[in-house]
């Protein structure tokens, strides 16, 4: 759509329907219905943070000492006739120096080892620290090593066992994996009920991956009682802590006021930070932002860039964006071929655009064939 020699990409015209853009309470749920499906979805490895508790960096290893010089012989008197020199023996070679022993008295041994690689090193430790002395990170880490299949053959069902070990000793990562087993079925029936008590529990030991989906229940109010100033309170524990799903869901709750007092640069200040993090659907709302000026200064420049990344990356709706951009030259030099290319691909996604189904029905048939090409080489991923 044209505005007075603008493209139009404002909001109302682009028929988003992004994670967490509600006008009103029932838009705000009706968005978040297949996110909170895609989120339960995801294994709890996709989202646990494997931080050693304190990781101590290595000791340099010592070099050996230098082997003092011999002193030197002393000089025969000379001889009518000087024998010839022999060859000096090859030195030997030293003998290898033995590995280093692996001090697993404390639980960063078998973080050190997994951040390594070794991960059947750090099994063996995290075991015997598991079994001898009931270390809660090492159940953690056993259960993410069981989880997903790292240097043992995965095993839910022990995954499971490991991580409610570690919850019911306090640590709030194995809370919210086990959380994630429980929401999604793995390692037994899946019970929501008890996945958001353990996901509440983490969230109070500050755990910012909890606290985000904690907040979708409390979107969602089916678990919880629908409550958006508790949610907004959430997704700020998430948001600071720099997770870009939280910055996101935070950013439409400051646009539209819902929870938070409305204020659209904040908004834009969150849209930001997760764009920089490749949120993809923050990437698309922030280029808006920039292209029209709103919450922040007007940079199309800048804005067609996150709009190209973000098309590479998938999105209909960028993809839409950047054809128009790219057919009108609003934004950027005009680039018809590509711009319905772009216009073909988001429209195979069921984001169709009747204008620009106008400019493609006007090409010229050599025209139509480039367009066609390149569309052909994105779909097949060439």
């Amino acid at each position: 759509m044209l505005q007075s020699g603008k493209i139009g990409l404002k909001d109302d015209d682009l028929s988003m329907k992004l994670l967490l853009r509600p006008a009103t309470v029932l838009a705000c749920c009706a968005a978040l219905t297949w996110v909170l499906a895609l989120v339960f979805l995801f294994p709890a490895s996709a989202q646990i943070s494997l931080t050693p508790p304190s990781l101590q960096k290595a000791a340099p290893a010592k070099s050996a000492p230098k082997k003092s010089a011999s002193p030197k012989a002393s000089q025969p008197k000379a001889a009518k006739k000087a024998a010839p020199a022999k060859a000096a023996p090859p030195p030997a070679a030293a003998p290898a120096a033995p590995a280093p022993a692996i001090d697993d008295s404390s639980g960063d041994a078998a973080y050190a080892a997994y951040q390594r690689g070794q991960y059947k090193t750090a099994l063996d430790i995290a075991t015997r620290r598991a079994e001898t002395v009931g270390d809660p990170k090492a159940m953690t880490l056993l259960g993410e090593l069981y989880a997903n299949g790292i240097g043992i053959k995965r095993d839910d069902a022990r995954a499971e066992t490991w991580y409610r070990q570690a919850a019911e000793r306090g640590d709030r990562e194995a809370m919210f994996a086990l959380a994630m087993f429980k929401i999604g079925g793995r390692g037994g029936p899946a019970n929501r009920d008890e996945g958001a008590k353990l996901l509440a529990s983490a969230a109070k030991l500050g755990n910012p991956k909890a606290a985000y989906n904690l907040a979708l229940f409390y979107i969602e109010g089916q678990t919880f009682p629908q409550d958006l100033k508790r949610a907004a309170e959430l997704l700020k524990i998430g948001a600071d802590a720099g997770n870009p799903e939280a910055q996101y869901a935070l950013a439409t709750f400051y646009k539209e006021g819902t929870g938070v007092e409305k204020d659209v640069a904040r908004s834009v200040q969150l849209l930001k930070a997760a764009a920089l993090a490749e949120n993809v659907d923050a990437e698309v709302e922030y280029a808006i932002a920039l292209f029209n000026g709103t919450g922040t200064l007007k940079d199309e420049i800048t804005a067609v860039e996150l709009l190209k990344k973000a098309s590479r990356q998938g999105s209909p709706i960028a993809q839409n964006r950047l054809a128009r951009v790219l057919t009108t030259g609003i934004g950027a030099p005009i680039d018809k071929i590509e711009g319905m290319k772009w216009h073909l691909v988001a429209k195979a996604k069921g984001n169709g655009d009747p204008l620009l189904d106008d400019t493609l029905s006007k090409l010229t048939p050599d025209e139509r064939k480039d367009v066609d090409e390149r569309v052909r080489k994105w779909l097949s991923g060439r």
